[in-house]
């Protein structure tokens, strides 16, 4: 039986954070070429499920793969030499940040939307046949929700009964699109169409998020099949790094200098471009910040808390540093 334990699931998410900040760093210095898409805000929706796995259990992840791979275990060194297009990254250097592989681990993400689904439920039917009590977890955005290959798994893995967990992370924004104008209905409700038992959940608060999944993976441990969760949460950095649209809305002085490349996400209009930053700026201000909340709960104990963060601040360091000094004698030695 799994115990909750907080300041291990804090431990967690601050590694995952700081790790992703150091992502950021190096990104804007250019080390790291091409999209990023991160998980920064996703952070108490991922620990509070990864936490509870167990050996023999298998994750598919969609494109922001970081947190979910941190936390399961893979060595942090070799994902970012992986983002670095190092030849000693997990994958070779060829899968980039969206699609990573770790056999070892179950693990794999890709950067097709929706495709998490029939991964997992691929992997939810491999432990079905060898008999095993472990369970497969899918996790996608609000924006996968619509995708055919999503709604046929769930079907699938109703229909079988197969041991696998549906997360759907929602952030409120297909990309650039309000889920209001693209997503009809409750989803919980969607997953209840397939017989699927369905849990809201404040994906910011990784107590309530723990709690309601301990829940789900017990039922479908004990045979109960599949089970949804829909999570809201925020994405901090917008939908990948660099994001024009969160970039002005933190410094609208800048928007007058790249007025003509904003219009391709609003149409020609820029009043419509000015009223879609609007919306994100209200957006963000009504999400909170998960690595906050839980610093709240464990105000009580700031020395705690404060050595906690030196000492993954010190880890983090150290695995960027080894990280590159692989990465420099590599590019020295090709």
């Amino acid at each position: 039986m799994v115990e909750f334990e907080i300041w291990q699931l804090y431990r967690k998410m601050l590694r995952s954070r700081l790790f992703e900040n150091a992502i950021i760093n190096l990104w804007e210095e250019g080390k790291i070429s091409g999209e990023m898409h991160l998980g920064t805000g996703e952070e108490a929706i991922i620990a509070g499920i990864v936490s509870q796995l167990e050996e023999g259990d298998a994750m598919a992840v969609d494109h922001r793969g970081t947190p979910p791979f941190i936390m399961r275990g893979i060595d942090p060194v070799l994902l970012l030499l992986e983002f670095l297009g190092h030849s000693k990254g997990l994958c070779a250097g060829k899968g980039g940040h969206m699609h990573l592989f770790s056999k070892e681990h179950l693990l794999a993400s890709s950067g097709i939307v929706g495709s998490s689904g029939p991964a997992a439920t691929g992997f939810a039917l491999a432990i079905q046949f060898k008999k095993q009590n472990n369970i497969a977890i899918a996790f996608f955005g609000e924006g996968a929700i619509n995708q055919g290959m999503m709604l046929e798994s769930m079907n699938l893995a109703s229909v079988w009964k197969l041991p696998v967990l549906f997360v759907c992370k929602d952030n409120n924004w297909a990309v650039t699109t309000v889920n209001d104008n693209v997503i009809g209905g409750i989803l919980v409700d969607r997953a209840k169409g397939f017989g699927i038992e369905g849990y809201e959940v404040d994906g910011t608060d990784v107590e309530a998020v723990w709690k309601v999944i301990n829940e789900a993976i017990l039922k479908i441990r004990n045979n109960g099949g599949p089970q949804f969760i829909h999570a809201r949460c925020v994405h901090k950095e917008g939908h990948f790094l660099g994001d024009a649209l969160l970039r002005y809305h933190r410094n609208p002085t800048m928007l007058a200098e790249v007025a003509d490349s904003l219009k391709e996400y609003a149409g020609e209009s820029l009043d419509e471009v000015l009223l879609l930053l609007r919306k994100i700026g209200g957006q963000l201000k009504k999400k909170v910040d998960p690595i906050v909340v839980i610093q709240k709960k464990l105000k009580n104990d700031p020395d705690r808390l404060k050595q906690i963060e030196e000492e993954v601040s010190i880890e983090i360091e150290q695995i960027i540093n080894k990280a590159l000094n692989i990465y420099n004698g590599g590019m020295k030695n090709d």
